[in-house]
């Protein structure tokens, strides 16, 4: 939990910067000066933030590129038993994830929280080198999932901290550019590294591929320490002015401040989120659809049936993912201008499913691969639920952090049944396990639908008797006010114009 001296630190910045919005609030600012400060935080956020998400993939899926360079034969490691070292880094990742970003919304320094959970997962992924047997690996696999859970649900609770509803699907989609790229480059390194590191200094290469990845995460961290902001009222860096417009266009996007009571426990923003029924849409649509994606966890085991060696079915799954990425920015800048949530979920996926459905019916290496490219669109998907869950669940801070943690928790559990869809006696087609997949994501498509007219049907209610969408609390009404020169009514009465996107 947040130290007193953490407490401390931010209570002081945030009554310093009270005055300093003050004294800010009274000079002109522009659309200009927003666009300035928002490409200011991008450009210091992103670069280091997608380089986080690429080695935290990469981490999480080096094993599986292991596997075809001698790793489940020299641990000696059943069916089942891999299996089981797949599945239970979700394990730890899930049980982490509401703790951690209950921690994330009481301390004021995100940048050191994150980074230093980045720097641990690098050690404990190194440390898999030195493995012999099933229970250290499992051992080793299950506290890299603890320690990995910090940064993904983090991640989208710290960007909700600086971004609008209408800016957070093509950030979102930004961030997880690091996924689609380590599975892209994972590959590649895994290529370089089990190709010509084998045998060195007495070691094989799959040991040398979590050796040399886990440094470079460890490098990496280090470095992002010392450039990622905190939160608007907590950076150091930004100007009265740039503190205030970061704060202002968030009250404007919902109508009261980003801010809860001082007395709000981690445990009343949990209670809050379990409790909402759109949170439970949200978790069961992103549970079934991180299960329907589960086949990325054995793509390099399902792309080695085109018949190829190690080093080029390695190759081959890099363009695929290469794909994924170019189809998924322009779907999230078009899905943030239009402020539209469903279609662009269900279309990307639909196209996964079509190509599951090719998959099933073709033995054609061609056919085969175009599949594996309409597979990879899913992911698509999988992020436009990710900002989904901000958009939908705005105020209280509390609330969100714990919601954001709460769906995302749902999500990876999907993948633990979904790491056993794929054993290899179903191999080298698969087609039960696509068959399995196709299925889920389809139960996923409506599952999102059921979540679009469930917020359809808020919205008409609210404008029917002009309620509101959340409850904020009279701090949060008071600051906005400052903000904004209004009194707390007026504050009120534009809390009421906010609505969900679907």
């Amino acid at each position: 939990m947040a130290t007193e001296n953490d407490k401390k630190e931010q209570l002081e910045l945030s009554a310093t910067n009270d005055v300093d919005i003050q004294e800010a609030s009274s000079l002109e600012w522009s659309a200009a000066d927003e666009k300035a400060l928002v490409w200011k935080i991008d450009l210091r956020i992103f670069p280091m933030l997608i380089i986080l998400f690429i080695l935290n993939f990469i981490d999480r899926g080096n094993f599986a590129n292991a596997r075809l360079k001698g790793l489940e034969a020299d641990l000696g490691l059943s069916d089942v038993e891999y299996q089981t070292c797949i599945s239970i880094l979700l394990v730890g990742y899930v049980l982490m994830q509401i703790p951690s970003n209950m921690i994330l919304n009481k301390i004021s320094r995100p940048s050191w929280y994150l980074c230093s959970c980045v720097m641990i997962w690098g050690m404990i992924s190194a440390c898999i080198a030195a493995v012999h047997n099933a229970g250290s690996a499992i051992a080793c696999r299950f506290f890299l999932g603890c320690v990995e859970a910090a940064l993904f649900p983090g991640s989208l609770y710290y960007l909700s901290r600086w971004y609008t509803r209408k800016e957070m699907q093509t950030r979102v989609t930004l961030m997880n550019a690091g996924n689609l790229l380590a599975q892209a480059f994972g590959g590649l390194i895994a290529a370089g590294v089990l190709g010509d590191m084998e045998g060195k200094s007495g070691m094989r290469a799959w040991r040398w591929l979590f050796v040399i990845e886990g440094v470079i995460t460890v490098f990496f961290a280090f470095v992002a320490l010392f450039v990622l902001p905190d939160y608007p009222t907590t950076t150091r860096w930004l100007s009265q002015k740039e503190v205030f417009i970061a704060e202002k266009r968030l009250v404007d996007d919902a109508g009261v401040a980003d801010e809860d009571e001082d007395d709000m426990s981690a445990m009343k923003g949990l209670w809050l989120a379990v409790t909402d029924p759109k949170v439970w849409l949200l978790a069961i649509t992103y549970h079934a659809t991180i299960m329907g994606l589960s086949f990325s966890y054995f793509f390099p085991t399902i792309t080695s049936a085109l018949g190829y060696g190690t080093t080029e079915t390695l190759l081959l799954t890099a363009p695929p993912w290469i794909w994924a990425l170019i189809v998924s920015i322009p779907n999230a800048i078009h899905t943030d201008s239009s402020g539209e949530r469903f279609f662009h979920f269900a279309w990307p996926a639909v196209t996964c499913c079509i190509g599951f459905i090719i998959s099933m019916a073709s033995t054609n290496t061609g056919a085969r691969y175009f599949s594996a490219f309409m597979m990879t669109t899913g992911y698509a998907s999988g992020f436009a639920m990710l900002a989904w869950i901000s958009n939908t669940i705005p105020r209280p801070r509390a609330k969100r952090a714990a919601a954001l943690a709460f769906v995302n928790a749902w999500g990876n559990i999907g993948s633990i049944p979904g790491a056993y869809i794929w054993p290899s006696a179903y191999g080298p087609y698969y087609r039960k396990s696509f068959g399995a997949s196709l299925a889920i994501l389809s139960f996923a498509v409506c599952s999102a639908f059921v979540l679009r007219t469930y917020l359809k049907h808020l919205n008409k209610k609210l404008d029917s008797d002009e309620g509101v969408a959340f409850e904020a609390s009279e701090h949060a009404l008071k600051h906005a006010a400052e903000l904004a020169h209004e009194s707390a009514e007026e504050v009120s009465e534009r809390k009421k114009a906010f609505r969900y996107l679907y």
